[in-house]
């Protein structure tokens, strides 16, 4: 499989909801995870950013991405995702009641391959902004 190639299949299966246990084909294991944002301030492997992900769709059961680019960058051995999430808070998970508000986030991935795997990436996300569309900020 081709760079490109596994992290489409990355990025599909963790914009779905699938979590490590499908994600961690693509990943090193340990693979390394950033974001210069609040909600994930505590996020540190791409195996916690995942199952993140996949806890995300639980109040947001129609949450989906629209994919906006896909670009690889062969010298630098890089993939970047650039998409905007679609959701709408409709379920209670014990943190209260449904807002029933949507959210429209515009966010990016940077994903940074050694071999055929992922090794680090960065999300570059706005979620203060995200948080408050939905009725969480």
């Amino acid at each position: 499989m081709s760079m490109k190639q596994n992290a489409r299949d990355f990025f599909e299966a963790c914009e779905t909801g699938e979590g490590w246990a499908v994600c961690k084909e693509w990943c090193h294991p340990g693979a390394t995870f950033s974001a210069q944002a609040d909600a994930l301030a505590d996020m540190t492997t791409v195996e916690g950013y995942t199952e993140w992900m996949k806890a995300l769709l639980v109040p947001l059961p129609d949450g989906h991405y629209e994919l906006k680019s896909f670009a690889v960058d062969d010298e630098r051995k890089t993939v970047t995702a650039a998409a905007v999430f679609h959701g709408t808070h409709t379920v209670d998970t014990g943190d209260g009641a449904p807002t029933g508000k949507s959210v429209a986030a515009d966010y990016a991935y940077v994903m940074e391959f050694e071999g055929e795997k992922i090794r680090h990436m960065t999300k570059i996300w706005n979620d203060s902004h995200s948080l408050r569309q939905l009725g969480w900020g």
